[in-house]
């Protein structure tokens, strides 16, 4: 199967998601964690790239992105992701690949999607067994988005400073956002755009970014298109 095309585009608020190869794990300890994020921190200054969610499991990370400039996700994944091999292997003594593949990215219509997909990030550590809660687990963005840290570098989306007109009431407000989870199919959804790179938005958003971006946006259905009575296909 042909390669998708990277969205190259600027402005589009993206879920993107690199894994570890053969399931192995991409961080050993808490010093890898602050690598990676000092790294991502540098790269995406440089490259104008604004980070307003991240969550690092064991094999896996997940940033949830807007570039300033097109191209700039590719620029920002491929430094940080070859900086942090180099710096990985001399550290931990090995040689050879650390990534499964390309990076994925896919992109959401933030008006709909992107506190959802902030809420999706704080919960994997959950989901994977890792933790108890969102709170208890210190390598993602929920606790700065939830008022219980601090972050120079993190840059909110405008629609989370919008929860509350206070500091508290924004951070109270997300973290019962937070806590009320995800519905099945929403998790879904997300878990479709990060791992397939496909786009999540309502019809005009998709028909939109279909036309700029020249390529499919979502899964097309399997098999041939249905005809009408009338022989038009869909009619």
């Amino acid at each position: 199967m042909a390669r998708r095309p990277r969205w190259n585009l600027p402005g589009l608020t993206q879920l993107v998601g690199v894994r570890g190869n053969n399931g192995q794990p991409v961080f050993l300890d808490d010093a890898d964690r602050l690598r990676w994020l000092d790294l991502a921190r540098q790269e995406a200054k440089r490259l104008s790239v604004r980070v307003h969610a991240f969550s690092l499991l064991e094999d896996q990370a997940y940033w949830l992105v807007t570039p300033d400039e097109g191209g700039a996700v590719s620029q920002w994944m491929q430094s940080l992701g070859r900086h942090y091999v180099r710096v990985f292997n001399q550290r931990h003594q090995r040689t050879g690949t650390l990534w499964e593949g390309r990076y994925q990215t896919g992109v959401i219509q933030p008006e709909r999607h992107l506190l959802d997909a902030m809420v999706y990030l704080d919960w994997l550590p959950v989901w994977k067994g890792l933790v108890a809660q969102p709170s208890d687990w210190p390598w993602s963005s929920h606790r700065c988005a939830a008022g219980l840290e601090t972050s120079k570098w993190l840059q909110f989306h405008p629609l989370l400073w919008g929860l509350g007109d206070t500091p508290f009431a924004r951070e109270a407000a997300y973290a019962k956002r937070v806590a009320a989870g995800l519905s099945h199919d929403k998790r879904r959804d997300l878990a479709d755009v990060a791992r397939f790179g496909w786009a999540l938005g309502d019809r005009d958003f998709l028909t939109q970014l279909e036309q700029r971006a020249q390529r499919p946006v979502q899964r097309r259905p399997a098999g041939r298109p249905s005809k009408s009575a009338s022989g038009v296909p869909g009619g």
